[in-house]
């Protein structure tokens, strides 16, 4: 199926081609018309595409894990907002223009908004319980979505561009932006890659996980950093997609079952699936305009997650 995606991926788009023009504008360099354009465009699109549905399946599953918490993800909890915000202080007041250049101002804005939602969630009386970080997580988001809006209004001529950014996206997609911030795509995937028995551990409670030699402070500090790292990653690149990190991982478990080390294998796939599908119809429904991916991802998101609630029980991780 994602093999299928991928090939609609390039095939389809807001300007119809026929096939046989379309595999002559990937196998012929020289052919230049306005089809064989807007066929080699769709390429980085769908490369795109690919990395950010991983790694924000990857990166929802690793924080249900970590905070035992079956709605985090990086919407709910505070992670896009905190991104958004040092984006638009990177573009409003330091004149940078792309991903490449804004990564570091994300993956710093998603580090501090991960650790104030910890900060708020684990201080007072008792300990961190999922529901503390789910509001926590939600009260700043709100919060930093209101201070985005309040940077923005001296700034009229960033509205535009920053309303497609913040709507999610995988248009306008370039090798050379891919390649400028893959190695954080490489490092995250690594980290993700080596988090399956960790996440596991903890699933049992932190004594038992003490117990099987695991050291429980240093084990959330890895699984952390790996989710905002991809997190922040596609946010930067791709603006906040929803739903793909809250919704793939409990689709995986219903397939899979409840070892982190399938379950992050599986996100690998379902994730840029539902990306690539999401982006796909986006295309087409609207032609010859683009809906914007975020938006239809919440469009498709927002049934299953409710069919998932309703058949299947979601308590603590």
């Amino acid at each position: 199926m994602l093999a299928a995606a991928c090939v609609l991926s390039v095939a389809v788009g807001s300007l119809s081609v026929p096939p046989g023009q379309v595999w002559q504008a990937l196998s012929d360099p020289s052919v230049h018309t306005i089809a064989a354009e807007a066929v080699r465009s769709r390429v980085p699109r769908t490369v795109l595409g690919l990395l950010v549905g991983a790694a924000l399946a990857c990166s929802g599953a690793i924080m249900q894990g970590l905070t035992r918490n079956p709605l985090a993800d990086p919407g709910i909890l505070g992670i896009n907002a905190g991104a958004a915000v040092a984006i638009v202080i990177a573009m409003a007041y330091i004149g940078l223009t792309s991903a490449a250049q804004y990564i570091w101002f994300a993956l710093a804005g998603a580090g501090l908004a991960a650790g104030a939602v910890w900060a708020i969630g684990t201080g007072g009386r008792g300990h961190a319980t999922p529901l503390r970080l789910a509001l926590a997580g939600a009260v700043l988001a709100a919060v930093l979505t209101s201070f985005t809006q309040a940077l923005l209004l001296p700034h009229a001529q960033l509205l535009q561009s920053f309303r497609s950014w913040q709507a999610g996206g995988i248009d306008g997609a370039r090798f050379t932006q891919i390649e400028q911030v893959l190695p954080f795509f490489v490092i995250g995937a690594a980290m993700a890659a080596c988090s399956g028995p960790t996440l596991n551990a903890l699933a049992l409670g932190d004594e038992i996980a003490t117990g099987l030699g695991t050291h429980v402070g240093r084990a959330r500090l890895f699984l952390a950093v790996a989710a905002v790292l991809l997190a922040a990653t596609s946010t930067a690149l791709a603006g906040p997609i929803g739903f793909v990190g809250l919704i793939v991982p409990h689709a995986v478990r219903a397939m899979v079952g409840a070892d982190y080390r399938w379950v992050l294998a599986w996100c690998v796939v379902v994730g840029p699936l539902l990306l690539l599908v999401a982006d796909v119809v986006g295309r087409v429904i609207t032609r010859p305009a683009d809906v914007q991916v975020g938006i239809l991802t919440a469009i498709i998101g927002a049934p299953v997650f409710i069919g998932l609630l309703r058949t299947r029980r979601l308590g603590e991780l």
